[in-house]
Order: structure tokens, then C-alpha cells, then sequence
């Protein structure tokens, strides 16, 4: 099972994943996140945040939501509920998606595994339950679906050496496997889907597994990665990695109030022949513009930028930060937030309101990071 649930004290329950003990043994700061009891760090988020961008780390994503969808509809179903293109999507392949109300707003962004017979959908963690109900009343004819959350683990390996470190634990190799597809293989000789797939903006794997196998995956890959400097890594470098590469975090950046057009998602929608919920409201903001963009920010003082801070131009606000941090890679503070279409620019200079006073920033390029433009 995924993992089970304890007392916070207030009447509600946190779960723990299969690697909690693995966690707390180690040292880590544990919080509440989603649900979940999660590592928010093990030593610092500086040094776990360039172990991952000069070498590896090693995450436990067991919080994630693993929906199993089939039967002879399932396809078609799905495809009708998300704006990406899922029928084209062949076997082994992944495909990175929004899925939203009929209005546009986003109910939730997760990615499509396809098995020769079946879906794998990988969803947010606090969004569990409420896409499992939007599903389920939205599909119609053949299709079924399940919650594989509870027997799914879930452990990512990312960084330049992250992708060698499991190669050589792997019984077969992986170096066949393309950018966001996957296999099923044997890793430590624990049977896993191994995914190329990740959220740091770095390369690496993804595997999925038994709950009860994962200790053992995660102390072998830590054994094998020491020498490489592999670490283990927490939610707090996990935020910092993603915003550097421009990933959104759902309830942050992107929600029900949100298009995937306004968030600069407009790649994920396919105006393909089959319909999808939200389609017409979504042709139309392509057609005629969105009044704000998803934007990427930083700092030219030393202050750091956090959700909610509002983004000004002269005498008028034109935005508001939605995610926001220092990166350890740059150096200065950097965010992601909304601005108006006028101001959305690469190069304007702006100013952002951090704890009432406000400070010199600037529109800039997104994402950030790009891991072939930074030397390690």
C-alpha cells in the first residue's frame, strides 16, 4: 500500500510512503505536503539543489496519483477529456497534458502513459480524489477506470549522472529510451516502470514500482550513487529545481481559474477533429488573445519574490507573482507569475512588491534553465 495514516493531532490523517522510515532514519525534516507526510530537506535545499543540476538526486514521488484506465473506449475517452492528443500517442510513449473544465480552467495537468492495453494516468497529489470523480462522471461507453495509488511507489532519479546510475542497476539496458517513453524493466531486480520522464529540468528516470519494494530500490540506488554524488532530495529543492525550468505546480501556477492558453500551455492543446471539454472557450482565447501570460521573472536587487506579491509598471499592476524563490543556480531571486499581455516582454523592466516595498525585476526568457546552456 502506499503508505499508512497518522494523527496530526487536529482530527485529520497524513499518510506515510513506503520510504518514510528511509526518510526519517536519514535525517530529514518531514512536513505535512498534499496529504502525505514528505522529506521537505535532508541536509540543505542549496546542496541538494546542485547535487541534482551538477550530478544526481533521488526523490521519493510516492504522494502521486496513479490512475489504470481500459477497455475498448478508454482511449477515445480519455482523449475527449484532455487537450493533448492521446490517440496519437503510441505504445510505451508519455504525453504531458492538461485536463480542464468546460469554461477552460484547468482541473488538473498530468501525464498519459500508454500500455499496449491500458492508461497509466500519473495526477497531482492534492488532486486526487477530485479527478478520479471528474473522470468517472465524464466517461462514457467502455472504458474503466482505477486507483493504483496505494500499490504504486514511485522513485525519481535526476541529474547529469542520474541516467548512468540506473542504467547500471538495470538487468537490461536502458539507453534506448527516448525522452518522455518508458519500459518495464528490472532495476536492483525489482521489477519497475521505467520512465524517462522528470520535473527539474534535468535529464534522468522516473521508476515505478511495489510499495514494498521501493526501501530496497531506494538504498541500492543510493549505494550505487554515492561515489557519483547522487543525494537524496526534498520538496524545498524540488521547488526550486522546477521553477528554474519553467514547470508549473498546480494551485500555485495553474487551476480552475487558469487556462492552459493564459498559463503558456498552448503547445499541450490539440484543435484535433475529436472534441475535448473546454475546447471552445480555449479556440477562442488562441484566436483572439488572453488578457495575461504566464511569465518568468527575476530579480536585479537581492530580494526574493514569493506567491502573491504583485507585479507593477510605473504607477499601475500588472500582475501578480504566483511562484517565487531564490535559485541557486542564478544566484538572485526568480518567479512565475501573471502580467498583463501588454507588459508580457522579454527584457521590460518591472517592479515587484516584496513585503511593501518594491524592488527592480525583469520579464526573462522561459524557462530560466536549460541544461544544455549551463556549465555544470
Amino acid at each position: 500500500m502506499r503508505g499508512c495514516a497518522t494523527g496530526r493531532g487536529d482530527g485529520r490523517l497524513e499518510k506515510k510512503t513506503a520510504l518514510y522510515h528511509e526518510h526519517v532514519e536519514m535525517g530529514a525534516r518531514v512536513v505535512p505536503f498534499a496529504g502525505f507526510l514528505m522529506p521537505l530537506q535532508y541536509s540543505s535545499i542549496l546542496e541538494e539543489h546542485r547535487a541534482v543540476r551538477r550530478a544526481a538526486g533521488m526523490f521519493d514521488l510516492s504522494h502521486m496519483g496513479e490512475f489504470r484506465v481500459w477497455g475498448p473506449d478508454a482511449v477515445s475517452q480519455i482523449d475527449r477529456l484532455v487537450t493533448n492528443d492521446i490517440r496519437g500517442l503510441e505504445a510505451y510513449q508519455v504525453r504531458y497534458t492538461p485536463m480542464c473544465f468546460p469554461e477552460g480552467g484547468i482541473v488538473d495537468d498530468l501525464l498519459v502513459y500508454r500500455f499496449p492495453d491500458h492508461l497509466m494516468l500519473v495526477v497531482n497529489a492534492s488532486n486526487i480524489e477530485k479527478d478520479l470523480t471528474w473522470i468517472r462522471n465524464n466517461i462514457d461507453g467502455d472504458v474503466q477506470i482505477e486507483d493504483r495509488g496505494d500499490e504504486t511507489a514511485l522513485v525519481a532519479v535526476q541529474g547529469p549522472r542520474a541516467a548512468g546510475i540506473v542504467q547500471d542497476l538495470a538487468e537490461t539496458g536502458l539507453e534506448g529510451v527516448a525522452y518522455y517513453h518508458f519500459t518495464r524493466a528490472n532495476v536492483a531486480g525489482i521489477s519497475a516502470i521505467v520512465s524517462r520522464t522528470g520535473y527539474t529540468g534535468e535529464d534522468g528516470f522516473e521508476l515505478y514500482v511495489s510499495p514494498e519494494h521501493a526501501p530496497h530500490l531506494w538504498n541500492k540506488l543510493l549505494d550505487r550513487g554515492e561515489a557519483e554524488g547522487l543525494k537524496p532530495v526534498g520538496l524545498g529543492a524540488r521547488d526550486t529545481l522546477r521553477l528554474e525550468a519553467g514547470y508549473m505546480l498546480y494551485g500555485n501556477d495553474i487551476d480552475e481559474t487558469t487556462s492552459p492558453i493564459e498559463a503558456g500551455l498552448g503547445w499541450t492543446v490539440k484543435f484535433r477533429d475529436q472534441p475535448f471539454i473546454g475546447r471552445d472557450v480555449l479556440e477562442e482565447q488562441k484566436r483572439l488573445g488572453v488578457d495575461r501570460r504566464m511569465s518568468a521573472l527575476e530579480m536585479l536587487d537581492r530580494s526574493i519574490p514569493r506567491a502573491h506579491c504583485a507585479i507593477w509598471k510605473d504607477a499601475e499592476q500588472i500582475g501578480e507573482i504566483t511562484s517565487g524563490t531564490f535559485s541557486p543556480t542564478f544566484e538572485r531571486g526568480i518567479a512565475l507569475g501573471y502580467v498583463r499581455r501588454d507588459q508580457n516582454r522579454t527584457g521590460n523592466d518591472i517592479d515587484i512588491e516584496v513585503r511593501g516595498q518594491r524592488h527592480p525585476g525583469r520579464v526573462v526568457r522561459k524557462p530560466m534553465y536549460r541544461r544544455e546552456e549551463v556549465a555544470p
